[in-house]
């Protein structure tokens, strides 16, 4: 059996005297153990367990001002964080163009030198006038013609046309579909050379506006705004940086910036973070719900290497315990996993001493911070999970669990409510559908001169088909299986896959809830 915990201790301080050694034995057993996986995450999975840690930074919240000065004291610190920067201006190009649009329209006349000796670019932004012979031209086509014709006694002569001849403007005012027969990169070039106007004209600047010329050369636009933020200082490019920030949620922000970060730097942000959460603490715990600790636990951070190594251990057994489970038995190959499984072995030995001594257990954590309970809790019911995960491999088996730990728990397929009491009677329809998955299926033989022996041997071949069919199907119906819990008031339908990281969750929500509320009664 697979003590589970469930039953809240009534008497916290009973026994205290002959269960002491017991918490003697499972406490230290828990920070072996934790030193363990902290060795297998930091050293084996440190990168994965970072953008883990990312996620979970992502569910927090903080109030807008605190967010803007938390992400312009990173970007403006020194050493420049170049990739931050980098995906930030990324970001804005892809959610809020006619940010850096408008700053760029202002300074349209920079991108002479942009489409100078480039074709390709030329073509892409001018050559979309109207195909349906109106005047809804496209982005640079339309500048060209609104300069053209606005402008035309000086500029008129530089337009290239592929015929045997010119167009003039009238002819054209009325014929707008010629200007397809516009040759847009010689006209361009000409306008190069010959027409500097155009590059700061109000038509060319309401073109770009929108912001969607970023698209055409990203690299190009990286570089130049961040010559704009850091060597030119341009306020009106920070203020639009600043207006992004303030307008985009903090979990955007978190999730596609602090990937970008290394680790000196996100140090860093976790301090400033910390700063946000200053005197915060644990007064809630809800099952998947990093915001209920994680603010309290980053508050209490330290801008070193052992700060955060910690953070990766904490988030990684209480979020990732499915994937810890993976790098545990992957570790097994080596002499070092083994000791990792031994250790496992201690603490589920430990546990199995019965349930009497888990009130004190929670006593003993009483007298400690709250980071020290979330992780020691934390790697419990982790272990709780590898067990499960290494112990549970059958319908039985998960349905004792169940019931030995008072879980009420509906099979899927039937919703019959079942309980520590026994279970309910099966349907006769899916009684009759399981035989019917075993009965013989003979087939006929098609030719009617096989003489009996051979069909026999056939028939005989066929029915062992048969069985195997059988088989396959009753397994994948095993491994398919799912079961309503109350442990989340019948809301979700859970495999076997599934459940070792969701019971784990749950008993670890459970006991947090007592050991908070016994906080509070102090």
């Amino acid at each position: 059996m697979v003590n589970l915990f469930l039953s809240e201790p009534t008497k916290w301080d009973a026994d205290a005297h002959n269960n002491s050694t017991k918490t003697d034995v499972i406490l230290p057993l828990l920070n072996k153990l934790s030193s363990h996986i902290q060795s297998l995450v930091t050293r084996g999975a440190r990168s994965e367990a970072k953008l883990w840690l990312c996620s979970a930074l992502s569910t927090l919240s903080i109030s807008p001002r605190r967010q803007i000065n938390l992400f312009m004291k990173l970007l403006r610190s020194k050493p420049r964080k170049k990739q931050l920067v980098s995906q930030l201006l990324q970001l804005m190009f892809q959610k809020r163009p006619k940010k850096l649009g408008s700053v760029l329209a202002k300074r349209s006349y920079l991108l002479e030198k942009f489409f100078q000796g480039d074709p390709k670019r030329i073509l892409e932004w001018f050559s979309e006038f109207a195909s349906d012979g109106g005047s809804d031209h496209k982005r640079g086509a339309k500048a060209l013609a609104q300069f053209a014709f606005a402008n035309r006694d000086i500029c008129w002569e530089e337009l290239e046309w592929r015929g045997k001849h010119g167009q003039s403007p009238a002819v054209v005012a009325t014929k707008p579909h010629y200007l397809l027969d516009l040759d847009v990169q010689r006209t361009v070039e000409n306008f190069l050379d010959n027409v500097p106007d155009f590059w700061s004209s109000s038509e060319f600047a309401e073109s770009i506006r929108d912001g969607q010329i970023l698209f055409l050369d990203t690299k190009f636009f990286l570089d130049l705004f961040t010559r704009f933020m850091y060597e030119e200082d341009m306020n009106d490019v920070w203020d639009a940086v600043e207006e992004f920030i303030a307008e985009e949620s903090f979990s955007s922000l978190t999730q596609h910036l602090l990937i970008a970060l290394e680790e000196r730097d996100l140090c860093r942000f976790l301090e400033l973070l910390g700063s946000c959460f200053v005197d915060s603490r644990v007064v809630s715990w809800d099952v998947g719900d990093s915001s209920s600790w994680l603010g309290a636990v980053v508050s209490r951070y330290g801008d070193d290497a052992e700060s955060i190594d910690e953070l990766l251990l904490l988030n990684s057994v209480i979020n990732q315990g499915r994937q810890l489970v993976r790098l545990v038995r992957d570790e097994s190959v080596d002499g070092e996993g083994e000791v990792l499984k031994e250790t496992i072995a201690d603490v589920y030995r430990g546990l199995d001493n019965g349930s009497g001594f888990f009130s004190l257990i929670l006593r003993e954590l009483s007298k400690m911070k709250h980071t020290e309970v979330i992780r020691l809790l934390g790697m419990l019911s982790w272990t709780v999970q590898f067990r499960l995960s290494e112990e549970c491999q059958s319908l039985d088996s998960w349905e004792s669990l169940f019931r030995e730990n008072g879980i009420e728990f509906r099979r899927s397929s039937d919703h019959s409510l079942l309980s520590g009491n026994g279970f309910s009677e099966e349907s006769e329809s899916e009684s009759d559908g399981r035989s019917r998955v075993f009965k013989k299926r003979r087939k006929k033989g098609k030719k009617k001169k096989r003489d009996k022996k051979k069909k026999r041997a056939i028939d005989e071949e066929e029915d062992e088909d048969d069985v195997l069919v059988g088989d396959e199907l009753l397994g994948l119906n095993q491994i398919s299986r799912s079961w309503l819990l109350s442990t989340d008031g019948f809301s979700a339908t859970w495999t076997s896959v599934d459940l070792p990281e969701h019971i784990a969750r749950y008993c670890l929500s459970r006991w947090m809830k007592w050991f908070l509320a016994r906080q509070k009664k102090k």
